[in-house]
């Protein structure tokens, strides 16, 4: 008959409890794991959503308060009395005929030359933004880090029409400009602004520009210009 060895079945018990223990430490970590792993997706989808809400918000906002500031600034400025001469009558109805009624992001994509454009075009997309329209200008719009062209082409593609500031450099023909005004010229409605410059230099430059109908500065200032644009596009709007 075998002899019971005390100290042996306590060895084999030690064994017994630690290899539970080890494998109950590891289910334990297992499950916690699964756990943070959750709460981590819980969070993650958590964040993005509060972030999405966010920007939607943002976006509301600022369009909130863009229509305030329109709204501010159409009850602060004096009216402007909209006379179209006969030729700027014509390119008014060509305007009204071709405009389509769609839901583009903007209504005015504005083309300038830089050099010698940039002040008229700045006063001009603030008079027309504060008459309700929605104009692309690439000192606005502009993202850094992002592709200019492609933003640029974004802007050209999602405009109602065109409005073309023609000044001195932007007759003398620069690769911005000139892609610009092919692009425009695709669509059906471009709206020349002169300014520094007369309809003899334009049709010198171009016969593509129809009837060579626009407006002027040398005899309009930019509010009495914008609230004529305005008006011509803002009937088809």
């Amino acid at each position: 008959m075998a002899t019971f060895n005390a100290s042996e079945f306590n060895r084999k018990l030690r064994q017994a409890q630690q290899q539970a223990e080890r494998e109950l430490k590891r289910q334990v970590d297992a499950a916690n794991r699964k756990i943070a792993a959750h709460n981590r997706t819980v969070i993650n989808n958590y964040n993005r959503e509060v972030e999405q809400h966010n920007r939607r918000a943002d976006a509301h906002n600022q369009k909130v308060i863009g229509e305030i500031n329109r709204r501010l600034a159409a009850a602060t400025r004096p009216q402007v009395t909209v006379r179209y001469t006969p030729a700027e009558q014509e390119l008014v109805d060509r305007v009204q005929a071709a405009l389509p009624v769609d839901d583009r992001e903007y209504d005015l994509f504005c083309s300038y030359a830089r050099i010698d454009g940039a002040a008229v075009a700045e006063q001009l997309h603030a008079e027309l933004t504060a008459l309700g329209l929605d104009v692309w200008l690439d000192t606005v719009e502009i993202q850094p880090g992002k592709s200019m062209s492609r933003q640029m082409d974004h802007g050209l593609r999602l405009a109602r029409a065109g409005v073309v500031v023609l000044t001195p450099a932007y007759l003398a023909g620069r690769f911005w400009t000139e892609r610009e005004l092919g692009a425009l010229l695709h669509k059906d409605t471009v709206i020349p602004v002169l300014h520094n410059v007369t309809f003899a230099d334009v049709r010198n430059f171009s016969a593509i520009m129809q009837d060579l109908a626009g407006f002027t500065t040398a005899e309009d200032n930019i509010p009495e210009i914008a609230a004529k644009i305005a008006s011509a596009v803002l009937l088809q709007a």
